[in-house]
């Protein structure tokens, strides 16, 4: 009886030693709301492991931006940590899906601060969101790159970057330039200014009024929308009566595949340009045969393939494409590449200077220097914690559910 006991008590031990082991490998890949998070690591990981965080909108309203910013940046820590980790490290990433709810991302960033104690954040899928985030990153004085793209986000009211706050998309005041320059090589003059009733929407607004006059452009209508909008018809009969050469519709993914199916319905056969905010696939597939000829500023990421050979984002491009299309079966996004870039800066900034929060600021602002990019050519700098130029844009054209170049 002694011996059955014996062998029964061994037999058990070691299968919850198995157990424990196969727990401590590579982390599951699934993401937990702001009440929970969920860690993820290498093979091997350790408390001495390099804790950072991502905070995105994996689910809610804006998912189809945050879902694969979040994607990316999980793909991205399995590769790094089969490769070795940085300076032999692995990294521990835990990551809150905040539902696309600002309350839910303060929630998340404040655990992630100070009860996960992470070294560095990465997230803030929307303006509104990174807005609400950034003020515990300033006085935890923790490094946070954004992925989010209002002015507001890095540069405070004083007009000076905030100090440990960074950011990867390009600025409101470049998109909204950018696509200011076409109308004006196009001359379309005559504007019909709709945008999206949250921070992102009035952040673009702010800047077209504030840059139109000086490319001649004169809007005869400004009016909003709300981003739960279903018929947008009655805003855009006022629309019609104002008779205006082209309509900027200035808004993300679902709210603004409402507003431009609607414009196709009502037959108002003028120009649709549209923000950086709808340049995902998801957009083609919510607005169907209505996103045909929607233009837009994006990144380069979804014309990769029409780029010259010798463009040094080309490769870049191409590759992250590949890798995440082989991981998801399902194409690459230019809000991905957002989280794919802070990554990249990251590491490059814990390989230099070790997980002081500090060190890690200071490397960013002060060192890193040119950065070469998904989302375009990085030079940061203390002056501009976003750094990019405005010919990281491509104007591209949707047609026959394609993105083109536009000439």
């Amino acid at each position: 009886m002694k011996k059955t006991l014996l062998s029964l008590f061994l037999l058990m031990s070691a299968l919850f030693l198995i157990a424990c082991g196969s727990s401590s490998d590579s982390g599951k890949n699934n993401s937990s709301s702001a009440g929970s998070s969920s860690s993820e690591s290498g093979t091997g990981a350790t408390a001495d492991s390099i804790k950072i965080a991502g905070i995105f909108s994996a689910s809610g309203g804006a998912a189809a931006l945050g879902e694969p910013e979040m994607q990316t940046l999980k793909m991205l820590v399995d590769q790094k940590n089969a490769e070795g980790g940085i300076n032999g490290q692995q990294i521990e990433l835990v990551t809150y899906d905040d539902k696309s709810d600002q309350n839910e991302a303060i929630l998340a960033m404040k655990k992630a601060l100070t009860q996960d104690k992470v070294s560095l954040v990465i997230g803030g899928t929307t303006s509104g969101n990174s807005l609400a985030m950034l003020p515990l990153a300033e006085q935890n004085q923790v490094p946070y790159i954004s992925v989010a793209a209002s002015k507001q986000i890095y540069v405070g009211e004083d007009g000076k970057a905030r100090k440990w706050v960074f950011k990867m998309p390009q600025d409101d005041q470049q998109a909204v330039e950018r696509i200011l320059q076409y109308l004006k090589d196009h001359n379309l003059s005559k504007v019909a200014w709709l945008n999206v009733a949250n921070s992102y929407g009035t952040g673009g607004h702010d800047e077209f009024v504030k840059h139109a006059p000086k490319y001649g452009v004169e809007p005869v209508i400004e009016d909003e929308f709300e981003t739960t909008v279903t018929d947008a018809k009655p805003l855009l009969t006022r629309v019609k009566k104002a008779n205006p050469d082209v309509i900027i519709v200035w808004g993300t993914v679902q709210e603004s595949a409402v507003v431009i199916k609607n414009i196709r319905e009502l037959a108002l056969d003028i120009p649709v340009l549209a923000s950086h905010g709808i340049a995902t696939n998801q957009f083609i597939e919510v607005a169907g045969e209505a996103a045909n000829d929607v233009i837009l500023p994006t990144g380069k990421l979804l014309v990769a393939n029409s780029l010259e050979d010798s463009n040094p984002q080309k490769e870049l491009l191409i590759a992250y494409n590949e890798s995440y299309t082989a991981k998801y079966n399902k194409s690459a996004s230019t809000f991905g590449a957002y989280a794919a870039d802070a990554f990249t800066i990251a590491t490059k900034a814990i390989e230099a200077k070790g997980t002081d929060s500090a060190a890690i600021r200071d490397f960013i602002e002060q060192e890193l220097g040119e950065f070469v990019g998904l989302t375009g050519t990085f030079n940061i700098n203390a002056e501009n914690h976003m750094g990019l130029s405005p010919d990281s844009f491509a104007m591209v054209r949707i047609v026959d559910g394609k993105w083109t170049l536009e000439n």
